[in-house]
């Protein structure tokens, strides 16, 4: 970690914009270098101008791609189009829109020029096919690269079911895009006039929050509410909840900067928006007494950062815990059997908490998209990932979004402290009152590309070791236990511990995921002892 992680930026630290947009239209890509290949990850297709990975030319192949792919599968009705405040997503957005128009699909843009958050964008997708027939389907396309550095740029595909695309579509288009890109773009129909129709996400999105949260409880507690939307998509709803619900909220920073030039570096020296983080959140931080309670989002607001007077920033997989805690015994209008959601890596606390509340757990890989099918029917209520996205559903079952949503999370911890006058630090505390306190870490380790590419191929039965930090293996899985796909890794669990290993589809390590409920020394001995044991079963490769 840099010395200087949690302190301001500096005017050297922050990204050339012109450079960045110069580099997005003139900089043709390279595909014999993988890095400037269209790859699709959990989150879409990102990278920066810069470097050769996210310009006008990946832009115009990847939305050829999709109007070819929303064409075979049946989707005519419009696409819903938005972007975040990234510095590249306002050219994405117009290249985009050019390559929609020529194809004769009609976009709906935002009616007030203003940012999309991608829950927005999700709720839109979903409020339309509400009543919408088959041949009439609406999807979506999210500019944004997350909480990643000013310097990069994303893009996304949701479908119709709202959420974010699976393996089959995003594989398909990558590999139509790169194929377009190797043509140089001779298939990509294009035109300058655009056919754009406007669409008030903000006004639809906040309307709605009524039918989710308990706002009037929140607003008769007088609590004192502060929300930084990070300089991110997020600003303007901010603004419009406090004046539409009445409540006593304050966006904390509503500058908006491309060059995030007033943020705190995270804790490798780079500007990063993520909520979770201490560091990039240290000016947000300063606040925490000002406020009953402090909330952040990062720049497309699909994550969730919880700040309390008396415990600072949450851990998310605490925040998780806290959230389903409360929700299971305060929404009498969902489903009994409705299971409650998480990814492999999130914090066994969520188990105990499940087996307390006498729920069903559904524990599927990393990635929001295994959500979308139980919160479409109701039969997943609360879906939660460790990295601080999570969503579920409306007070009567039925679903809200299907990607995740930092603003109703942020939201919902101000009802939970006006409902039950505990912030969700002070809850958490009595979870681990009743269920222990579990310490947990993510560390990354160092790995070839072979490795990863064995590491993520790996099954269970490769794992020869018998015990971990001291206790018998009770479980070694390369699947999910809720719904049997492959994890792309391996989860080792005992009675009081676990780690999972997973490939790093950036960087050339693998991520060590590890918990335990045996303090912070024994955490640090699984940590060391699940390196050596995915090495063994590595071996050569």
């Amino acid at each position: 970690m840099t010395e200087r992680a949690g302190t301001p930026a500096r005017p050297d630290d922050l990204v050339d914009i012109d450079a960045l947009l110069g580099a997005y239209d003139d900089r043709v890509p390279d595909l014999d270098d993988p890095a400037q290949r269209v790859v699709f990850g959990t989150s879409g297709h990102r990278g920066s101008s810069l470097d050769g990975a996210f310009t006008d030319t990946h832009i115009a192949a990847i939305t050829q791609a999709i109007v070819e792919y929303r064409s075979e599968q049946g989707t005519r009705g419009p696409i819903f189009v938005g972007a975040d405040t990234h510095a590249l997503s306002a050219p994405a957005q117009r290249t985009a829109l050019e390559v929609l128009a020529a194809n004769g699909v009609t976009a709906l843009v935002d009616a007030h020029n203003d940012w999309v958050p991608t829950p927005a964008l999700s709720h839109a997708i979903l409020r339309a096919n509400r009543d919408a027939p088959t041949d009439a389907q609406r999807d979506g396309i999210v500019i944004t690269p997350s909480h990643n550095p000013p310097r990069d740029g994303g893009f996304k595909y949701n479908p119709p079911h709202g959420g974010p695309a699976d393996s089959d579509a995003t594989s398909w288009i990558a590999r139509r895009a790169n194929e377009l890109i190797a043509g140089g773009n001779r298939d990509v129909q294009r035109q300058v006039a655009v056919d754009a129709q406007p669409y008030d996400f903000r006004e639809h999105y906040v309307a709605d929050l009524g039918d989710i949260l308990d706002l009037d409880a929140v607003r008769a507690s007088g609590l004192r509410i502060g929300a930084d939307p990070l300089g991110g998509a997020a600003v303007n709803y901010w603004a419009l909840i406090a004046e539409r619900y009445g409540l006593d909220l304050t966006v904390v920073n509503p500058t908006v900067d491309p060059r995030w030039g007033f943020m705190t570096l995270d804790w490798d020296g780079k500007i990063r928006m993520d909520p979770s983080s201490r560091h990039a959140m240290a000016s947000v931080l300063a606040h925490r007494h000002d406020y009953d309670l402090l909330t952040g989002n990062d720049a497309d607001a699909d994550r969730h950062g919880i700040v309390t007077p008396d415990g600072g920033l949450m851990n998310p997989n605490h925040y998780l815990a806290v959230a389903i805690e409360y929700l299971y015994t305060h929404r009498p209008g969902w489903r009994a059997d409705a299971a409650i959601g998480k990814t492999l890596v999130s914090s066994t606390m969520i188990d105990r908490v499940a087996d307390g509340l006498g729920r069903r757990l559904w524990e599927v890989p990393v990635g929001f998209k295994w959500f979308v099918p139980g919160l479409l029917d109701g039969s997943v209520a609360f879906g939660g990932e460790e990295s601080a996205g999570a969503s579920f559903v409306r007070k009567d079952g039925t679903v809200w979004t299907t990607d995740k949503d930092g603003i109703l999370l942020a939201l919902l911890a101000s009802e939970i402290t006006a409902v039950t006058g505990q912030t969700p630090s002070q809850i958490y505390a009595d979870l681990t009152d009743r269920y222990g306190d579990p310490a947990y870490e993510r560390v990354d380790a160092p790995a070839t590309a072979a490795q990863k590419t064995a590491l993520g191929s790996l099954q269970g039965d490769a794992i020869t070791a018998e015990e971990l930090a001291g206790d018998p293996i009770t479980a070694t899985l390369s699947e999910a236990h809720g719904n049997g796909a492959a994890i792309g890794g391996l989860k080792v669990s005992t009675h009081r511990a676990w780690f999972a290993a997973r490939p790093s589809g950036t960087e050339d390590v693998y991520k060590i995921y590890a918990e335990s409920f045996g303090g912070p020394e024994h955490l640090a001995q699984v940590q060391r002892e699940a390196k050596a044991i995915v090495d063994a079963a590595l071996g050569g490769s």
